[in-house]
């Protein structure tokens, strides 16, 4: 069996300025830093081999906080990062095989280490011509119910911006290709990212309809708990139902 965390980011700088953060980079507030700091000791005993996140801030920084109860220390994995052809060291051409990556794990400390991948498959929805803006005066603008529509429908996002299916359409894939099969093999993964890329994932894991994944909200840094065995994603932490409402 293996374990995989779900983790939506700590409280950020906009989360309380209340505007539409998407891609902008916000760090964590205050108390989002206490939010993740109780998720981390709420998974403390889970003992995690790999981790995955967007390539926003506010994630990245949820998950090393996260990752600060662990027994191992995390490390990314910068897939870009050059083969090191060009370098030499103590005289010798070391570094012209183009197999050496400058982020490879030393041999004697990599059992030691939580590899981090991160990807803007995971990031946060494009908010379009809501991008920044304030809510409030965006629900003055446009009717809190047109509002509501493009943040919860699953076709249609706001103007200029992203759907909950464009997300699900870059986050799914990446999914199933780099994340899903680390749990085949055993690991225990966690994924740190955003409200919306991960609605994607949780509708894509459960099976939720295009209708009722508009009741699916998630709360700051607090974990969606999944056990893999026998081929099958299980919710651990709440009820399966997707016909419930509720805040995961």
């Amino acid at each position: 069996m293996s374990y995989l965390i779900i983790v939506r980011h700590g409280e950020s700088g906009w989360n309380v300025d209340g505007r539409f953060g998407g891609w902008v980079d916000v760090p964590l507030t205050e108390k989002g830093i206490k939010e993740a700091l109780l998720c981390a000791a709420e998974l403390e005993e889970i003992d995690l081999d790999l981790a995955f996140t967007s390539k926003l801030i506010r994630a990245q920084e949820t998950l090393f906080l996260i990752l600060s109860k662990q027994k191992k220390i995390g490390v990314f994995v910068h897939e870009e990062a050059g083969t090191g052809e060009d370098r030499t060291e103590s005289g010798n051409e070391a570094g012209k095989d183009k197999n050496e990556k400058r982020y490879a794990y030393p041999p004697k400390t990599e059992k030691n280490l939580i590899p981090i991948h991160s990807n803007e498959a995971l990031n946060e929805r494009y908010y379009g011509i809501l991008q920044g803006k304030k809510k409030d005066k965006m629900k003055e603008k446009y009717g809190e119910e047109q509002i509501l529509h493009w943040c919860r429908s699953f076709d249609e996002g706001p103007p200029e911006g992203e759907s909950l299916k464009d997300i699900y359409r870059r986050a799914v894939p990446y999914f199933e290709k780099e994340i899903f099969p680390t749990l085949q093999d055993g690991k225990n993964v966690i994924v740190c990212a955003h409200q919306n890329s991960l609605r994607a994932l949780i509708k894509h894991i459960e099976g939720i309809s295009n209708e009722d994944i508009r009741k699916i909200r998630l709360a700051n840094a607090r974990p969606v708990i999944y056990t893999y065995s026998g081929g099958r994603l299980v919710r651990k932490n709440a009820e399966m139902d997707p016909a419930v409402k509720r805040n995961l």
